[in-house]
Formats: structure tokens, C-alpha cells, sequence
């Protein structure tokens, strides 16, 4: 009887967070661990239904680099990067277009299969991702900086209760797809879009003050003291990209964004939907 209670207050829980979502969209930025193993990626498919069974609009934005670099390397192809981008030439880019299509596909398919609706959409195809070509870290081929996104396929989706599943390819003003660094394109779109949140799923628990101590997670972060824990090197690697992004949606409007480890099982749920959450949320 007492797991019967436990469970209960779990429901009442959630309930005033699924009144304060309801009808509202979040934008959720899949990738890693949670793409690669079968087990994690139907634990994050599994939430995307139950929060748009509760009324709450989930749009979904997916990389893939670790598909990519094992398909260009089936061709021969030795993948380089420079300050964390892909080097993409033409033979490149339509080596991630192909991959990133297919593992699109895939999770279209088994969000359908769990019992929402979704439809996969590209970023260049669709309209939605414009870019100009990413010049910062010198020539890095077809690899483009989002500076305007297109949010009416997306709308168009969401009003519906349809998830939307984005796969981050652009185009510039002459249709030239691009490929787009997957942090930079949630970030953009959860921005255009005025979502209520930005969940970025990721193989650690969150930021951490030791990364060899998960007691030392930090689980909430003002946004004024990013720059501070990066100069002191608590925001390390491929972790700034991901923090970097929660800032540019931050200060394009969104009210939070979340760092989580995408591992654990029904993450995006702790997270919406009880007090205490995991991960790291930051906000202004």
C-alpha cells in the first residue's frame, strides 16, 4: 500500500507543473548517450509522449556527430575539427545530410510507434534554419552560424500537438545546405520560438565543480557567473558549447534552461515535473 501513496503523491507532484505547461512548448536538444543506446533513447522517446499527452508541446532538435564520423569513416574519410566544428566539404555534407536523415527517420518512427504524433523536419528543407557561412574559426567548409530562423513549419506542427523533430541543416541566401553545430540550433530555435524551456541532454549529471564528484553538482546557476566558472575551468570542453547555447537562448527570451544527464532514466520527467529536478538549471 505505501508504494501505492508514494506513487500517488508523485502525480500530485507533477500536477502543478503540468498546469503551469500545459499548452506551452519546450524545446528538448538530444544527442550523446542518450542518442547512441537503445535503452536511453527509448527512455527520452517515452517522455516526449507522456508530456505531449499532458498537453505540453515538445519540439525536439537532434545531432548525431558520433553516426556521422563512424559513416565517413566506412568511405575513408578521416573527420577533422577545428575549435569543436566539423571540417565539411562537399563530400562531407551530404555524408551528415544522409545520416542525419536516417536517424531522424528512426525517431519519428518510434515517437509514432509510443503513441504521439511526429514529424521529422530538416532545417534546410523545411526552411527553418538560415545561415550564413562560419568564418570565426577560419574556413571550415559548409559549416554555418544561424542568424534568422523560421518558425512557421514549427508552429504549424505544434498547434496540433505534433512533435516536431529537427534535424540542424541550414541553408544561406543561394540554398547551399549547411551544417550546423546542433547546441547553436536549439538554442536559436528555442529562442524564435519563445519556448519555456531549454533542455539540453548530456552524457554527465550537469555542471560540476569536480568532475570526479558528483556531490559537487551545481544544481542551480546564475547566468552572471557563467563567464566566472569558464575562466576558472569548472566549464570545460564539449561542456561550453552546451552552456554557451543555454546563454544564447537565456538572452533571447527563454526563461530556463537545463543541463541534465540524459542517462538517467526519465530525466526529462525529474526535470519538468518535480521540486527538485536534477541536473543544472541556469537562469537570469
Amino acid at each position: 500500500m505505501q508504494d501505492l501513496v508514494e506513487k500517488a503523491d508523485i502525480l500530485i507532484e507533477a500536477l502543478p507543473y503540468i498546469k503551469r505547461f500545459r499548452g506551452k512548448e519546450v524545446l528538448i536538444k538530444y544527442g550523446g548517450a542518450a542518442l547512441t543506446y537503445d535503452n536511453i533513447r527509448d527512455n527520452v522517446l517515452h517522455d516526449l509522449v507522456f508530456m505531449n499527452y499532458v498537453g505540453i508541446k515538445p519540439i525536439l532538435i537532434h545531432g548525431g556527430g558520433q553516426y556521422i564520423t563512424e559513416n565517413l569513416k566506412k568511405k575513408g574519410v578521416q573527420s577533422r575539427f577545428v575549435n569543436g566544428l566539423r571540417v565539411t566539404d562537399k563530400p562531407t555534407i551530404e555524408v551528415v545530410i544522409d545520416t542525419l536523415a536516417d536517424i531522424n527517420k528512426g525517431i519519428v518512427h518510434d515517437i509514432n510507434r509510443f503513441g504521439a504524433r511526429a514529424i521529422g523536419l530538416s532545417g534546410h528543407d523545411a526552411d527553418i534554419l538560415h545561415v550564413t557561412k562560419h568564418t570565426e574559426a577560419g574556413d571550415v567548409g559548409y559549416v554555418g552560424d544561424v542568424h534568422y530562423v523560421n518558425v512557421f513549419p514549427l508552429k504549424e506542427l505544434t498547434e496540433f500537438n505534433i512533435i516536431p523533430v529537427i534535424y540542424p541543416i541550414g541553408i544561406d541566401e543561394s540554398g547551399e545546405a549547411y551544417n550546423v553545430n546542433a547546441d547553436e540550433a536549439a538554442a536559436k530555435v528555442a529562442a524564435a520560438m519563445g519556448v519555456q524551456k531549454l533542455v539540453v541532454l548530456t552524457n554527465v549529471h550537469g555542471i560540476m565543480r569536480n568532475p570526479e564528484d558528483e556531490e559537487s553538482l551545481i544544481s542551480s546557476l546564475h547566468a552572471k557567473d557563467v563567464q566566472d566558472l569558464i575562466n576558472k575551468k569548472v566549464i570545460t570542453g564539449g561542456m561550453i558549447p552546451k552552456v554557451k547555447a543555454c546563454m544564447a537562448a537565456l538572452e533571447g527570451g527563454v526563461k530556463k534552461a537545463h543541463i541534465i544527464d540524459g542517462r538517467i532514466k526519465h530525466s526529462l520527467l525529474l526535470e519538468i515535473f518535480t521540486d527538485k529536478g536534477i541536473g543544472t538549471e541556469i537562469s537570469i
